[in-house]
């Protein structure tokens, strides 16, 4: 394939800000020429790059695309993607706890295998920030094959690259589009992960990022400080607003999440959640409806990593409609995304 290089083989994917400009191009590339052999020629045209390579993943929260993307991808790419749950194991999964280590864990996979994807974030790590992406670097470090962050806490590398890739298939060429990321009612609590790859790696690519939220729910400073030279260096930009009407007022696209406050993050899900649900009745307002859809571009687009929270982050009728919502074809991308990470990190391990 054309855009199949061994450059990248053993490479490790913990967030997409450790790949330069020039390695995410090519992933994206070659995601492009992987999903137009499929759609055009058949799975069965897909080269069998991987036959006979396994790629664990552990996963200490559950998912529903990450995984079947993943899976679906090691198979139509000839190899096999081993899925395990980590409260099977007898990994120590609290602090304090006891049980296997997880560099002896992460060492038996390295020699199992030819790459490990990980998967660490919320309830699993009771939402404490830094806590997941502390242990997808542990492993990163016992491992000599590639480690893939399958979504931490800090983190969601293939995710962010499908949504890149969707924006980009949506509207060609992104310099100078708007991408607003907006924070969005829910009574279900997330983490920060998609929303803060989103926002790392669309202001590397020239786009006009607008982080929307009420007050109080600010995300990683540090990360926002990079973001904020990233734009500059790209030639896009990066405003934090509370006014999310003018946030929405001729936008591109928008990405409505709920994600959990600073304060919650720092305390843990434990200690805080019944003060953060409380926090988030004042702001029940905040979600996409038809009326907020119309102040956008007139091709403006619903986007979102899902799943989406129905009648909380977004009104049906704005979910539901083929012409404003994109996000069935934003998973299908997760897959080629998936894969052309894969193929990329994994081809080449012996």
């Amino acid at each position: 394939m054309r855009y199949l290089v061994r450059d990248l083989s053993g490479k490790d994917l913990v967030t997409t800000m450790e790949w330069s400009v020039e390695e995410i191009e090519i992933a994206l590339n070659l995601a492009k020429e992987l999903k137009h052999t499929a759609q055009y020629y058949g799975i069965e045209y897909l080269p069998r790059i991987l036959e006979r390579k396994v790629f664990w993943m552990l996963f200490f929260a559950p998912s529903t695309r990450t995984r079947a993307a993943f899976e679906a991808a090691m198979h139509y790419l000839g190899g096999h993607a081993a899925y395990i749950e980590a409260k099977t194991t007898r990994l120590a999964l609290k602090p304090g706890e006891v049980g296997e280590a997880v560099k002896d864990a992460a060492a038996m996979y390295d020699r199992y295998g030819h790459g490990i994807g990980v998967r660490i974030l919320d309830k699993a790590i009771d939402y404490v920030y830094g806590r997941g992406n502390a242990v997808v670097r542990e492993i990163v470090r016992a491992a000599s094959v590639p480690v893939i962050n399958m979504a931490d806490d800090m983190f969601h590398p293939t995710q962010g690259l499908a949504d890149l890739y969707t924006f980009r298939e949506k509207f060609g060429k992104v310099e100078g589009k708007k991408y607003v990321i907006m924070w969005a009612y829910s009574p279900e609590i997330r983490g920060w992960c998609s929303v803060q790859e989103d926002l790392i790696l669309f202001t590397r690519f020239g786009v006009d990022v607008v982080i929307a939220r009420p007050p109080g729910f600010d995300l990683d400073p540090k990360l926002v400080s990079k973001a904020k030279k990233y734009a500059e260096d790209s030639g896009g930009s990066l405003v934090v607003t509370s006014k999310l009407r003018e946030a929405l007022n001729g936008a591109h696209a928008v990405f409505p999440r709920n994600w959990a406050s600073p304060k919650l993050v720092e305390l843990g899900y434990s200690r805080f959640k019944d003060e953060e649900l409380k926090l988030y009745e004042r702001y029940k307002e905040w979600k996409v409806t038809r009326e907020l859809i119309d102040l956008m571009d007139k091709h403006g687009v619903l986007m979102h990593v899902l799943p989406i929270m129905r009648g909380y982050e977004a009104d049906d009728d704005v979910i539901d409609d083929p012409k404003r919502s994109i996000i069935y074809d934003q998973a299908e991308n997760g897959l080629w995304t998936k894969a052309a990470v894969l193929a990329l990190t994994l081809y080449g391990v012996k």
